[in-house]
């Protein structure tokens, strides 16, 4: 099974129209386009009966002591654990891809609307809902798609992992509202092959200089 984006380069940094934030000189970070990145995806196995997304970063500070703080980075040395920014399950076998911008196209406070998506799909939420839980402005529950926006602080760039599932069932045993880690764990149970891109992104003013 093969899978690419017409949106980024596999192993490259993800263009700024792709995240949930951009970096901006005098505030650190501003608000993006936050467009999901096309993908295209073939060779599916015989027997393929839907297909899985799944966007997660695995560079994510496990303590927010030092998260967007003035004067401090996070370090490298600290554990990182899994944010997931993308689930999207139950695309029909039919669907051998996603357009740029078709389940997000801009920032919306307190979350898009979910679970049910196009073509009779499923959308999980995000990690984005516990990340604003305690934000008046912006809680609720993010369901799809929303792009990166790691600490502008971070000393080390982070990648998000792109994966699609071919999946042994039209629809995962799945109920209600869902999260990345609800979702992986039914399809491990049901995946025969999957594939995956790996895009790059930061928001450290020192690391872009020097990538520059």
């Amino acid at each position: 099974m093969r899978l690419r984006s017409e949106s980024f380069v596999d192993g490259a940094a993800i263009p700024a129209p792709f995240a949930f934030a951009r970096p901006d000189a005098s505030s650190h970070v501003a608000l993006s386009e936050n467009r999901n990145p096309h993908l295209v995806w073939q060779d599916a196995p015989k027997g393929t009966r839907s297909f899985a997304v799944i966007c997660h970063d695995y560079d994510v500070p496990s303590r927010a002591e030092d998260v967007n703080r003035e004067g401090r980075e996070v370090p490298a040395s600290l554990p990182r654990v899994d944010f997931f920014h993308w689930v999207l399950v139950d695309l029909p076998v039919s669907v051998a891809g996603v357009a740029e911008g078709e389940y997000s196209h801009q920032v919306t406070p307190k979350g898009k609307s979910g679970p049910e998506a196009r073509h009779g799909a499923r959308q999980g939420i995000n990690d984005y809902t516990q990340w604003f839980a305690s934000d008046h402005d912006m809680r609720g529950d993010y369901y799809g798609y929303d792009g990166p926006c790691p600490p502008w602080n971070d000393s080390i760039v982070h990648h998000y992992v792109f994966t699609v599932y071919a999946l042994d069932v039209d629809r995962l045993p799945l109920d209600g509202r869902f999260d990345g880690r609800q979702a992986l764990e039914a399809i491990d149970r049901h995946t025969l092959a999957k594939a995956s891109i790996v895009g790059t992104y930061t928001l450290n003013p020192r690391l872009l200089a020097a990538a520059g």
